[in-house]
């Protein structure tokens, strides 16, 4: 399983102080079908704790998701700012998924190159 954050989520969890380790745990609750909220087309909808605190006050995360291959962290919000995501950003991160969810290993290679996206390391 790689994981990525794309560029704008990459900066959200450096102002939040979301850590890599985090993420790593966000997508191995989801592995093991400890899933927040499926919201079809390869999107997620997945709490992330507050860096000491439970997830209930934390964070809310979008991940293009596909099962045993990849995870794409590409929006975020604390649940104290917005309750949830409106019904045409759930369709434009739907078509987001169909085409990231799709990229070959090369075309992925070429996107951390240009820094459009970040590998999560989650080997400790």
């Amino acid at each position: 399983m790689r994981i990525f954050k794309n560029e704008w989520f990459a900066r959200f969890a450096k102002k939040e102080n979301i850590s890599d380790e985090a993420l790593c745990k966000a997508v191995k609750d989801i592995e093991k079908g400890l899933v927040d909220a499926d919201l079809g087309g390869g999107v997620i909808k997945q709490r992330i704790a507050r860096e000491g605190q439970g997830t209930s006050g934390g964070f809310r995360s979008i991940i293009l998701y596909k099962q045993g291959v990849r995870a794409f962290f590409v929006f975020g919000f604390s649940k104290n700012q917005r309750a949830n995501i409106e019904n045409d950003e759930l369709r434009k991160f739907k078509k987001l998924a169909g085409s990231m969810l799709g990229m070959s290993d090369q075309q992925i290679a070429e996107a951390k190159r240009a820094g459009v996206l970040l590998e999560v390391s989650c080997d400790g």
